[in-house]
């Protein structure tokens, strides 16, 4: 069997809505503590989680037109670029998946480019939020497709917030489609080892995580 760091393979998501600044600290610094990959925080907690990670193996990431991925493409492009200017390193947006389901494949695009042209530019990663829950294995193709098309870096499963999360089906479509061009990402509805290494052993390239799982996930690596 192979042994994983789990830690290094982690985003540990600090996203729930109602959370006090306390909480997010607390939160925060249990990823600082595991050595996760990224801290994924609102766009709210940006600054906080920059300040907490600098000096630490451990990055920040934040969501963007989360969790509904319905605003205008406009307007993700200025969220990029005010979180960048923030000093973020990874941006997890959310397509807008109404048009994925309408097949409504040059605006996927457009919606996917007006966030990658930014983070293209000032170096950071993009992953895509697909929302497969609510996509057929079709629509998980060729939105994996479009997000190619578009140079994201990641396409990602779910935000946590809708559906069941990372399946095993879903994430064999998006890593069919991805073909090596495209890294893929695992979240949703992932709480112990035995799933994350699942996902690990397909060929995912990350895991999603909500904060009060990775300690569960990293002490099962044991």
């Amino acid at each position: 069997m192979k042994k994983y760091e789990f830690n290094r393979y982690i985003d540990h998501a600090v996203l729930k809505p109602e959370m006090t600044q306390e909480e997010v600290r607390n939160a925060i610094q249990l990823g600082i503590d595991y050595k996760v990959k990224t801290v994924c925080v609102r766009p709210c907690d940006i600054e906080l989680a920059v300040k907490m990670c600098s000096g630490t193996i451990t990055g920040v990431s934040c969501v963007l037109a989360f969790p509904h991925g319905t605003v205008p493409s406009e307007i993700k492009r200025l969220e990029a670029e005010a979180y960048i200017q923030k000093g973020v390193d990874e941006i997890d947006m959310v397509v807008n998946y109404g048009y994925i389901r309408s097949k409504l494949w040059d605006e996927v695009v457009k919606d996917i480019k007006a966030v990658s042209e930014i983070t293209k530019a000032n170096k950071v990663l993009l992953k895509v939020i697909l929302e497969t829950s609510q996509l057929t294995e079709e629509e998980i193709i060729k939105a994996t497709e479009c997000a190619i098309n578009a140079r994201a870096d990641f396409v990602k499963t779910s935000t946590g917030f809708y559906g069941e999360g990372a399946t095993v089906k879903s994430v064999q479509a998006m890593l069919k489609a991805a073909n090596g061009k495209i890294q893929v990402k695992a979240s949703g509805g992932i709480r112990n080892s035995e799933q994350a290494r699942v996902f690990l052993d397909m060929g995912v390239s990350r895991i999603g995580n909500g904060f009060s799982s990775t300690p569960v996930i990293c002490n099962g690596s044991e």
